[in-house]
């Protein structure tokens, strides 16, 4: 369908709307109805330059608007010596940070900045931190987060203001760059798309010398930790979704079939 006869048939539907003016507990503005369909169109043919356009507006907001740890700190030193020769995923140049923050999580936007929380750092080891980044980046490679962010700005009409159509780029406001980030931070992906992931997040894990026991491992400690670990990274990457074991057993399969050996838990 072109995007002429997809923006007809949104019209027609608004059209369809009309007669149900009659019931007085249901009155749809038209003209709102109409405006929505032009921004669904919008976001539908979004470039990919206009998309890294509001992944980098996306970015910068997050990074104002948390506590990023300095380079002399001791989260941040670790990291930078975990990540030394983790340089790009599939072309995409890679950079990270940490937030100091109590929730534990961590994230991978589409432009490969990595985003990882400190207290995450506090419960995962080397390795197991190393295997949530790989699952992390996973979503950046199969495109899951480029996807959700792209749904985020079609559900909530972000470009209101865009002039999108002539491939300017919007100034989002605070409260559409909030709403974004949340697609960005705690994005819930369907089971398929969390076993891509898995398997993508494996594969780049080896690409860098990494061992991929790290992510069973990450996962394990996760699924069945307790207290604190009600947390974002918990729920969004386990909760909506009964196979976790199963998960588990074949990251953990196959890192013992490609002959890695496991590291040693604390």
């Amino acid at each position: 369908m072109t995007i002429k006869k997809l923006s007809a048939s949104l019209l027609a539907a608004v059209v369809c709307l009309a007669p149900m003016e009659a019931n007085a507990q249901f009155r749809p503005n038209i003209g709102k109805v109409v405006q929505a369909a032009s921004k669904t169109v919008q976001a539908i043919t979004l470039t990919d330059e206009q998309m890294a356009g509001y992944v980098k507006q996306s970015v910068e907001w997050m990074d104002a608007n948390n506590p990023v740890l300095p380079e002399d700190d001791d989260y941040v030193k670790r990291l930078r010596r975990l990540t030394e020769n983790v340089k790009e995923a599939d072309g995409i140049p890679l950079n990270f940070k940490v937030y100091h923050v109590k929730d534990v999580n961590a994230f991978a936007c589409p432009d490969g900045s990595v985003r990882v929380f400190s207290s995450l750092m506090d419960v995962m080891t080397d390795d197991e931190l190393m295997g949530v980044i790989g699952h992390e980046i996973g979503h950046v490679l199969k495109r899951h987060s480029k996807n959700a962010m792209k749904q985020q700005l079609l559900t909530d009409a972000a470009l209101d203001a865009a002039g999108a159509a002539n491939g300017k780029i919007a100034k989002l406001t605070d409260s559409q760059l909030g709403a974004i980030s949340e697609s960005l931070v705690n994005a819930k992906f369907s089971q398929k798309q969390e076993t891509e992931a898995d398997e993508c997040g494996y594969d780049f894990l080896v690409a860098n010398g990494l061992n991929p026991w790290g992510m069973a491992m990450a996962f394990e400690k996760l699924s069945g930790s307790n207290g604190n670990a009600k947390s974002s990274i918990v729920q969004k990457m386990f909760s909506s979704h009964p196979d976790t074991q199963k998960r588990i057993s074949k990251m953990s399969e196959r890192a013992q079939k490609d002959g890695y050996k496991k590291p040693t838990a604390n």
